[in-house]
């Protein structure tokens, strides 16, 4: 089987990431995006850098309002600022409750979407 290329890999996490305009914190036991607070929690748009590896990363940390008893245990890609496709993200080792209103920094070197080469087994 031949060996996966850089250049196919780069392009085949440039493609999907290209339609996500926005990140949004999670909650998994709500199975729902984070909501409400004061002030209001908001989707933040972001931007992607160039794919390197098949890795593809926001190009700066992305902070977001987070209320009160809400917990943040991950985040997702949308192609809107509110409604919109969910195209999936990452979920944390650790959640992060709060039991006030907040802030949440997602730290651009630590999220992104990866594409990997199917490995042989």
């Amino acid at each position: 089987m031949g060996e996966v290329k850089e250049v196919y890999l780069n392009l085949s996490v440039t493609a999907p990431t290209d339609e996500i305009s926005h990140i949004g914190l999670w909650d998994n036991d709500a199975g729902a995006e984070i909501s409400g607070g004061d002030p209001a929690y908001s989707r933040k748009a972001v931007s992607w850098t160039e794919a390197e590896n098949g890795v593809r990363r926001p190009t700066e940390d992305l902070v977001f309002q987070v209320p009160a008893e809400s917990k943040v245990t991950g985040w997702r890609g949308f192609d809107a600022s509110s409604g919109g496709t969910n195209y999936g993200g990452a979920d944390f080792d650790v959640p992060e409750y709060f039991e006030g209103q907040g802030e949440f920094t997602l730290y651009a070197a630590g999220s992104g979407f990866r594409h990997k080469a199917k490995e042989e087994g």
